[in-house]
């Protein structure tokens, strides 16, 4: 059981999507960086899609009922645990009564906290993620509020058998090298999207040469950039269709959206480019005000970087197994 202290800004229950009812309008939503949900999901034996919470800009305060494992990672917090630091990308033994909290965040914009046993709640449609804007899912199909208590899984034979010799914090931490960093990092990068051709040469070239910057006209839909106009060739109309997680549509305005995993099902504005997977996570951490560049690269790099980067968990899950035998 937690105990919600302190809710913090936008402290939501999410898993990796609700997938399979996008024809019905519902749409994929999920933890805004779903390589690092698994990732700390992994460090505390659970399962890729159990249920953690997320966090935006100021992080909650919790309080543990029983003794338990946790892992956390994101942005800079300044996470504590008893008023003592509290470690990313670590497995934590916490205790029951103790409390863990995250302050405002730097360097970043968002958290992710899994527990053993994920977060209890029902499933919607085959799924625990919370939809803000519907109204289901998650807890009560809202962010949490002071006094909100969660409940969590049972802890696997893993995480039993590694409580049992677990120290306080573990000696190892998790951070793939292809875990989300926030842009200032470097480029994002992008493929050029399906209506590349519509836009008129000076604006392809400017697309990827340009810094833009993040408006606060975002949410967990998208970011809209702000920068130079990207005009189309010609004034076309295009039929809504379906759209995908990192595409970036570019309304009549010509200031360019990213598309993050609880957009819409469908849009009509032509896309210029679509936001490599890998690099959503560091989609998901960019700040109002801060800038980002798009550096273009091909779908079989793309393919490449995304093959990469699940080894690169295969790894850690191996090298997590042997840690509780």
């Amino acid at each position: 059981m937690i105990s919600v202290v302190k809710p913090g800004l936008l402290t939501t229950v999410q898993d990796l999507g609700r997938f399979g009812y996008q024809k019905f309008g519902v749409v994929v939503g999920g933890a805004l960086d779903r390589f690092a949900a698994r990732v700390v999901n992994s460090i505390v034996g659970n399962h890729d899609n159990a249920a953690l919470l997320e966090f935006a800009q100021l992080g909650p305060e919790l309080r543990f009922e029983t003794d338990t494992l946790i892992a956390w990672t994101g942005a800079d917090f300044g996470a504590q645990i008893g008023g003592e630091p509290l470690p990313s990308d670590r497995a934590v033994r916490v205790r029951a009564g103790e409390t863990i909290s995250f302050g405002a965040a730097r360097a970043g914009v968002r958290g992710w906290l899994a527990v053993a046993g994920g977060i209890d709640v029902p499933l919607v449609l085959g799924s625990r993620t919370t939809y803000r804007r519907g109204g289901f899912g998650g807890f009560e199909g809202r962010p949490l509020r002071a006094g909100d208590v969660l409940r969590c899984g049972d802890a696997s034979e893993w995480t039993r058998n590694y409580l049992s010799k677990a120290p306080r914090f573990s000696a190892w931490a998790v951070r793939p090298p292809t875990l989300g960093k926030p842009p200032s990092a470097g480029a994002v990068r992008a493929l050029r999207g399906p209506e590349w051709d519509w836009f008129a040469a000076e604006a392809q070239r400017t697309f990827f040469a340009s810094e833009w910057t993040a408006t606060k006209d975002a949410d967990r839909m998208g970011v809209r950039l702000a920068g130079p106009a990207l005009p189309q060739r010609e004034t076309r109309e295009m039929v809504s269709e379906g759209v995908v997680d990192g595409a970036v549509q570019v309304p009549a305005g010509g200031a360019p959206i990213v598309l993050l995993p609880s957009r819409q099902t469908v849009g009509g504005y032509p896309r210029i480019a679509v936001v490599a997977s890998v690099d959503m996570g560091r989609m998901a951490q960019i700040a109002p005000g801060k800038a980002v560049r798009f550096q273009e690269i091909s779908l079989a790099e793309a393919h490449s970087l995304y093959l990469a980067r699940e080894r690169d968990l295969n790894r850690v899950r191996t090298g997590l197994t042997r840690l509780a035998l």
